[in-house]
């Protein structure tokens, strides 16, 4: 008769890996779902302006004195965040708004002539980090985007190309910055639902400085 190894010997290990098995399933299924956003319409009913716009590196700004144009400039804003205009050299102007920028060039030019009037006109922007919309992982072409006003993830999701083709678009997740309370959150994005099968409340609205993560699919 052929020699036969005992049951249990065989049982063990295969009931040992069935377990841990049955351990990390579990345990998946017991992971808390992240939150998801409230669906945003495709087109907002009523357009309203964003937060005041902040200038970035690398922004073209128009510079323009009333009465005095010889004093205004086309510039752009320089990697280290100033910028130079007539009678001004190296003027702070990332972090500030466009009114910020022109009271402090109205300031400086008060020093030549006599109660000028100033404007800064943003022609070209990059925006700063805080402003930008970041798209990475499994994307036709990685990207940040300068935050629009009433702008959705269909909107960011169109200017970088879509998902790739291995991407797990049902499991991409946005994290959101609070400057408010410090904290950071993420929540769950249906990007395939949205993309693949029209699903309109897949769609959100999004915020400056908003980082969206697509995971590849591991199948």
């Amino acid at each position: 008769m052929p020699h036969r190894r005992p049951i249990g010997l065989l049982a063990g290990p295969a009931l040992a890996g069935m377990s841990l098995a049955g351990m990390l399933l579990s345990g998946c299924a017991n992971a808390a779902p992240k939150p998801e956003l409230p669906p945003a319409q495709f087109v907002a009913m009523q357009e309203g302006p964003s937060e005041e716009y902040v200038i970035g590196p690398l922004d073209q700004l128009t510079v323009f004195v009333w009465r005095n144009p010889e004093l205004g400039a086309k510039v752009q804003v320089r990697p280290d965040g100033r910028i130079t205009t007539p009678l001004i050299s190296d003027m702070p102007a990332v972090g500030k708004t466009p009114a910020m920028l022109a009271e402090d060039i109205r300031l400086q030019l008060s020093q030549y002539i006599q109660d000028p009037l100033v404007s800064v006109i943003v022609d070209g922007f990059s925006g700063t980090y805080s402003q930008q919309i970041r798209v990475v992982g499994a994307t036709e072409k990685p990207a940040s985007i300068p935050y629009r006003a009433n702008m959705t993830v269909l909107d960011a999701m169109i200017a970088v190309g879509g998902l790739s083709e291995y991407a797990a678009g049902n499991r991409a997740r946005l994290i959101r910055f609070d400057k408010a309370s410090g904290k950071q959150t993420e929540y769950a994005l249906r990007l395939s639902d949205l993309l693949k099968k029209g699903k309109s409340k897949a769609n959100v609205m999004l915020k400056p400085g908003d980082v969206i993560i697509i995971p590849e699919s591991m199948f």
